[in-house]
C-alpha cells in the first residue's frame, strides 16, 4: 500500500469535510470528498482519529467492513476495508440480563444493521501471526450488531471514500462473550464459526439469512486479515490487549428506523460457537 501522500492542504480540508459531517449529521459533498485512492483514505481516516482522540474521545477497537464477497456488487466496492471504533460507539449487553440492547440512532445517516461476530483481545497479535498465533491472542468471541451509516447520500460512494469516512462505522451493540478455553484449537474454532448459520429478523419478520462463511470463508480468517492489514497501512495504531474487533456482516446491511426491533437466531455447534446466543435490539 504505497503512494505520494496526500497534500497536508488537501488532507486536511477532507478532515475537516468529513469531522463536520459526523458532527452535523449531513451529507459529504460530491465530488469534493474524494481522496484519489484508498492509502490517501486511511491518511485521512488516522488523521480524523488524531483529531477526536484530541478532543477527548478514547477507541475501543476497530470494525471490518466488506468482509461478506456476496454483497461486493451492490455497493461497488470488493475488498475488506478498517475503521475505529470509539468507547462512545460500543454498548455492551448487561451479562446478568437478557442478551439484549437499545441503541440511539440520532446522529446517523441512513443507518443499516449488520448482524457479525466479535473479538476481544488479550494480547496483540504479533504483525505476520499465524491462525494459531491469532488464537493464542483472542480472550473471547460475541455475536453483535454493528450499525453502519454514510455521508454519501443513497449509500453510493467508492472504496476510498467509504474509508475516509470513518469506515462507515456509526455504533456497536456486542452481546454476551463467549471466552475461549485455554488451548483451543484455531482451526476447529475456525470452522466452527464459519459454520454458524443466522437468521435476521426486523420487527418478527425474517430479512435475512447468512453464514459465518460468508465472511471472507470465516470471522476467524476475517480477523487475520485484518491483523495483517492494519500492519501494513501507513501510521495505522498498534493492536494492544482490550480491543474489540467486529469482522463484517453475515447479511446483507438492512436500513432501520427508531421504534423498530430486530433480533437474530443462530445455530451452531462446537464447544464455543455452540454456545453464542441470537442477540436483540431496540432503536431509539
Amino acid at each position: 500500500m504505497t503512494t505520494a501522500a496526500p497534500a497536508p492542504d488537501s488532507l486536511a480540508r477532507l478532515v475537516d469535510d468529513i469531522s463536520h459531517a459526523r458532527l452535523h449529521a449531513r451529507p459529504l459533498a460530491w465530488p469534493g470528498a474524494m481522496p484519489p485512492d484508498l492509502p490517501a483514505a486511511y491518511a485521512a481516516a488516522l488523521a480524523v482519529r488524531a483529531a477526536r482522540m484530541a478532543a477527548g474521545e478514547q477507541p475501543a477497537g476497530y470494525k471490518v467492513g466488506f468482509t461478506n464477497r456476496t454483497i461486493w456488487p451492490r455497493y461497488g466496492v470488493y475488498a475488506p476495508i478498517w475503521g475505529t471504533v470509539w468507547q462512545n460507539t460500543l454498548t455492551q449487553v448487561d451479562a446478568s440480563g437478557p442478551n439484549a440492547g437499545v441503541v440511539s440512532l440520532a446522529g446517523l445517516c441512513e443507518p443499516r444493521i449488520e448482524p457479525e461476530l466479535v473479538f476481544g483481545l488479550k494480547s496483540a497479535p504479533p504483525p505476520a501471526c499465524t491462525l494459531a498465533q491469532l488464537a493464542d491472542a483472542v480472550a473471547w468471541v460475541a455475536h453483535g450488531f454493528e450499525i453502519v451509516h454514510t455521508h454519501f447520500t443513497g449509500w453510493k460512494f467508492s472504496a476510498a471514500q467509504a474509508v475516509a469516512d470513518e469506515g462507515l462505522h456509526g455504533h456497536l451493540l456486542v452481546g454476551r462473550p463467549v471466552m475461549l478455553p485455554p488451548g483451543a484449537s484455531a482451526d476447529t474454532l475456525a470452522r466452527a464459526l464459519s459454520g454458524l448459520q443466522l437468521r435476521l429478523y426486523g420487527d418478527g419478520e425474517l430479512k435475512d439469512e447468512g453464514m459465518g462463511e460468508n465472511v471472507l470463508d470465516g470471522p476467524m480468517q476475517a480477523l487475520l486479515h485484518f491483523v495483517h492489514e492494519i500492519h501494513a497501512t501507513p501510521g495505522a495504531p498498534a493492536l494492544k490487549a482490550g480491543d474489540v474487533v467486529t469482522t463484517g456482516t453475515l447479511t446483507d446491511a438492512w436500513p432501520v428506523l427508531s421504534g423498530q426491533t430486530w433480533h437474530t437466531e443462530l445455530a451452531a455447534s462446537g464447544p464455543v460457537a455452540g454456545q453464542l446466543e441470537g442477540l436483540r435490539i431496540r432503536f431509539a
